[in-house]
This record gives C-alpha cells, sequence and structure tokens, in this order.
C-alpha cells in the first residue's frame, strides 16, 4: 500500500508541476514530434544509465580506498561517459529535437536537461580525458593528504580539534599552516586544470569556464552577482557585529588581543563555521551521544527512514579515506549511500544530519514515475538547502531532549546554541561571497597573482587578516574549487531555500513560529517534503520548484529574519 501512495503523491505532483511549468502548449505542436523525443531518450537511457551508475560505484570506490588503481577506474569510467556524451551525431539530433514544439512538458523538459548535459561534451575528446585525468589526480592528492606536524601525519578531526582547544599558538599556527600544505601539492596541477576547463568553455562558445557551468546549471553570472551583492549589504554590519564579540572572546581565550588574531586563531581552517567560544560547550553533550542512532530515530520520527542508507554507508576514518562527508544516489533507484569520518562532537552530529538530508531528497523518496532523466533533485540548491535545514537542530537542546538525550544544562546549551546558528548562518553567508567570487576571477583570468588575491578576498569579506609575509596558494587547499567547481555559490542559495522552506513548514505544517519549529516525531513534515520538495524532482527549474514549494520564488527574506531572531 505504502508504494501505491507514494506513486498517488508522485503523480498529485506531477499534475501541479504541469500546471506550474513555463512550458507552452502550442497549436501546432505535431505528435511525431513528441516521438522523436521519446526515441531519443529511451535511446538515451539504454546508452547512458550504465555508464552513468559505473561512474558513480568507481567513485565511490576511489574515495574509500585512496588507492592508485581504484583512481585509475574511476578516470576510466569517466572517460566512457564522457566520450558517450560527446556524440556529435547524437547532438545533432537532440539539439535539432529542442527546436521542435513538443506537446508533452515533460519530453520537453527531460530535452533541455539532456542539451545542457551533451553540451558540456562538444569538445575534442582528447581535452576531455586531459581534465578528467588532471581533476582525478588532484582529487586523490587530497584523499590521500594529512597535514604533518612534527613528522606526524594527523587526520582532519584532529586538526580540528587543535584549532578548536589549543591555547598553544605556536602550535595553533603549525597545524593551521599544516592543513594549508596541500595547497602547494596540487597547485600548478590545478593552474593547469584550470587552462584545459577554460579552453573547453571557450571551444563552445562561452567566455570562461565558470560563466559555462552558471549556464549548465540553469543560472547567469548576472543572477547569481545581484543577489549575492542584496547578500553581502543585508550581512555586512551585522556579520561585523558578531564578529567583533567572537574575536574579543577568541583573543581572551588564545591570548592575543583582537588586533593580533590571524587565521589559525578561528576554530576551522577556513572560517567557515563558528568558533566555540561561548559558555556551554557543545561537545561535551555530544561525547556520550550515538549519533547514529539518534539519526536513524529522528528520520523514522518524520516518516523518512533511512536505515538502508545506513547500512550501505562507510562512517568512520581509516588510511586512504576521503577525509571529508558525502551522500551519493548511485543508479536513481534507491541504492544511496555515505561516506562520513564520525566523530561523537557538535561538528558530526551537524554533518551528518546534513548528508542524511542529501540523503532522503534522493531516488529513494523520488517516485518511480519520474523519468530517469528527472529522477533527481531540482537543483544542486535545493537538495543542499534540504541538508541545510536539517542540520540545524543540532544546536538545539528542546530538539536533543525530544530525542531522549539527556543535556545537563539545556538554558546554557539553547542560548549558546542559538547564538552559534546565527554566527554560522552570517559567517558561512561571508565565506560563500569569498568563494564565488575569487572563483569568478579565477576562471576570467588565471594568470593574475591568486594568492593575493584570495587574501584580498578573506579580508574584505570574512574582515580576517592575512598572515604577514605569507605567499602561498591557499586557495588550492580547498578541495571544491577541484571536485566541485562553480559550485559553491549554491550553498549560499542553499541557505536561502533551507530558511524559506522551514519558515513554509512552521506556517503550513506545524503552526508554530519558525524558531520553535522542531520536526521530531511530526509525519507531516516528512509528507510535505515528499509532496512539495521531493516528488516534483527536476520536472521543473529551481526557481519554479522553489515557488511551488513555498509559493514565493528564491529571495533572502526568511534568512535574514533566522539569523537575526537569534
Amino acid at each position: 500500500m505504502s508504494c501505491l501512495k507514494e506513486a498517488s503523491i508522485g503523480g498529485v505532483a506531477l499534475v501541479a508541476v504541469v500546471v506550474a511549468s513555463s512550458f507552452r502548449l502550442t497549436a501546432d505542436a505535431r505528435p511525431a514530434d513528441d516521438a522523436r523525443a521519446r526515441k531519443f531518450i529511451a535511446e538515451h537511457e539504454v546508452r547512458i544509465r550504465p555508464l552513468e551508475r559505473a561512474v558513480n560505484l568507481a567513485w565511490w570506490n576511489a574515495n574509500l580506498s585512496g588507492k592508485d588503481e581504484d583512481f585509475k577506474i574511476k578516470e576510466q569510467a569517466q572517460n566512457r561517459l564522457d566520450e558517450a556524451l560527446a556524440d556529435s551525431a547524437r547532438f545533432a539530433e537532440l539539439n535539432a529535437i529542442k527546436q521542435l514544439k513538443l506537446r508533452d512538458r515533460l519530453l520537453a523538459r527531460q530535452t533541455d536537461v539532456l542539451y545542457l548535459m551533451y553540451l558540456e561534451k562538444q569538445v575534442d575528446p582528447l581535452l576531455l580525458k586531459k581534465i578528467t585525468a588532471k581533476a582525478n589526480a588532484i582529487e586523490q592528492a587530497f584523499n590521500v593528504f594529512r597535514a604533518t606536524v612534527d613528522n606526524r601525519k594527523m587526520p582532519d578531526s584532529e586538526v580540528r580539534k587543535v584549532l578548536k582547544e589549543s591555547k598553544d599558538p605556536a602550535q595553533r599556527k603549525a597545524v593551521w599552516e599544516a592543513s594549508k600544505a596541500v595547497g602547494a601539492v596540487v597547485e600548478k596541477d590545478l593552474k593547469e586544470l584550470v587552462g584545459l576547463r577554460n579552453e573547453a568553455a571557450r571551444k563552445l562558445g562561452f567566455r570562461d569556464y565558470h560563466v559555462m557551468q552558471l549556464h549548465l546549471n540553469e543560472q547567469t553570472q548576472e543572477q547569481v552577482l545581484k543577489l549575492f551583492d542584496q547578500l553581502e549589504e543585508l550581512t555586512r554590519e551585522p556579520f561585523r557585529r558578531a564578529k567583533a564579540e567572537m574575536d574579543a572572546k577568541l583573543a581572551r581565550n588564545c591570548g592575543t588581543s583582537v588586533e593580533g588574531l590571524r587565521p589559525w586563531h578561528y576554530h576551522d581552517p577556513f572560517f567557515q563555521e563558528s568558533p566555540a567560544v561561548f559558555d556551554t560547550d557543545l561537545d561535551k553533550v555530544y561525547a556520550q551521544v550515538d549519533i547514529l542512532k539518534v539519526c536513524k530515530d529522528y528520520y523514522a520520527g518524520i516518516g523518512l527512514p533511512i536505515e538502508d542508507v545506513i547500512a550501505r554507508s562507510d562512517l568512520y576514518e581509516k588510511p586512504g579515506k576521503s577525509p571529508h562527508a558525502f551522500c551519493t544516489d548511485i543508479d536513481r533507484e534507491g541504492d544511496v549511500r555515505l561516506l562520513a569520518n564520525i566523530v561523537p562532537n557538535e561538528y558530526w552530529m551537524s554533518t551528518m544530519l546534513h548528508e542524511l538530508g542529501h540523503a532522503v531528497y534522493s531516488s529513494r523518496n523520488i517516485p518511480r514515475t519520474v523519468p530517469y532523466v528527472l529522477r533527481t533533485e531540482a537543483h544542486i540548491l535545493t537538495t543542499e538547502g534540504v541538508a541545510m535545514m536539517f542540520e540545524r537542530p543540532a544546536k538545539s537542546a528542546d530538539w536533543l531532549r525530544k530525542m531522549g538525550v539527556s543535556v545537563p544544562d539545556p538554558k546554557g546549551f539553547n542560548e549558546t546554541g542559538a547564538r552559534m546558528l546565527r554566527n554560522e548562518l552570517l559567517i558561512f553567508s561571508r565565506w560563500c561571497q569569498v568563494m564565488l567570487r575569487f572563483e569568478k576571477e579565477l576562471y576570467a583570468d588565471p594568470t593574475q597573482d591568486l594568492n593575493k588575491l584570495w587574501w584580498d578576498l578573506v579580508e574584505k569579506y570574512q574582515m580576517v587578516k592575512r598572515p604577514e609575509g605569507r605567499d602561498a596558494p591557499d586557495y588550492a587547499s580547498k578541495i571544491h574549487i577541484v571536485v566541485a567547481p562553480a559550485y559553491y555559490h549554491n550553498y549560499m542559495m542553499g541557505q536561502l531555500f533551507a530558511s524559506q522552506v522551514h519558515h513554509t513548514i512552521a506556517r503550513k505544517v506545524l503552526k508554530v513560529a519558525p524558531a520553535e519549529a522542531l520536526y521530531v516525531g511530526r509525519a507531516g513534515v516528512g509528507e510535505f517534503l515528499k509532496k512539495r520538495v521531493f516528488a516534483p524532482a527536476k520536472t521543473m527549474p529551481w526557481n519554479a520548484l522553489t515557488r511551488f514549494a513555498t509559493g514565493e520564488e528564491l529571495n533572502p527574506g526568511a534568512f535574514a529574519a533566522d539569523f537575526q531572531a537569534k
């Protein structure tokens, strides 16, 4: 019965998609044109679907092991997929279909999505192979890299622990610098990769790779920059005030002056998270928490169980394994997995809630009635938004108590958690300004002084002073610039989406103020997300999905209310 019910929900959502869609039914549309499109899509699935699954599995295995042979298999799998998508005859047929007036709106949407997918690959196959090989080599370098201090390798969790807890300024600086050393390892290859990516973009008629990537993701630089300019103005003074409060505490804890603060005085390598400088230490509570059990119980209680995802996942640190965290949908048929490196602290509680947010917004909860081509999230920013929405409760004692976790000082935990969340929203918004603007300029002119550009942006938007006399490729130590280029702005747009959806759930499902909205045990939250966010999948562009889910286009209003209310 549950399968039938899910199919019914999908049907309702898809009807709504058709009503909301911008595609127009034209009087001169011909059934033969639809048949032509349907034939192309069917052939695409036969050819491409197994290649996509092979790429996803190879990527998973390489990130688990870090082994040369697994990264080679990953590279070969990507090359086979690229070669299939680069077929110029297939692209010509797709381009011709795209010009037709299709009667079936879902066929039209699939055609648009496939066109962008094939377009990126319409360059010399040798160039595509060079790009894949270079990116693969850099990603492997990141996976096997460990910060080394006094001839001892440190896992990422230990780097974070030192930056969070150490009172020794020399140790903090040494560990921070060691964490950045990967930048020098990959700098040369990264610059070559940027050149190759730009070469491909220009062959396709784009000014540079950054412009192309946004176009392929149904965005424009002008659109994104306009939104980020609004955010910069909206967050500048609230961030300045919050940072002044944090800096005073950091300076006192580290035994220096506010003027003496440098990047290693903050609690993570990029100052993209809130320093834990308040009276209550959230990690003390989480030191005794079974993070996996809390996650299983939480998601089951809102009608989005994740036991099968956990069973397929790899969750703890080991040599060679990627030190980060990610969720991947292997086949768009429900094989969804997490890679993580769990340590019992607040960071990993938040991270697991985040990654499992990706997991529930996947083919596990997207109805099988949605065509394969569209059976994925509406956009990068919408899946990031759902994940970010789910991670926020980790800083709430009220949420923990509802989950059966004892909190010795709930008032102190809540006050600290609320201030940390406010700071986190502000800090992350400023950090995303750095990433967006750096990548834009990186691809516009990769020959400029990139070290200087990086620190100019850090000082302007994060208000963190650069280390004196340092001239190192610190920008290159951020893995996203390699493996997820022109992606990071979607995290920030995801935060806007998270706030907007959360406010809608609070208003329409829970009937409470957003600040009071906790999802524990509320199956209606899962039903709302299935119907209004997950079920439409990629049948509509991201802003249409935002309107469908929240009644408004993406905007910073709810996000501003969230950080101002703390």
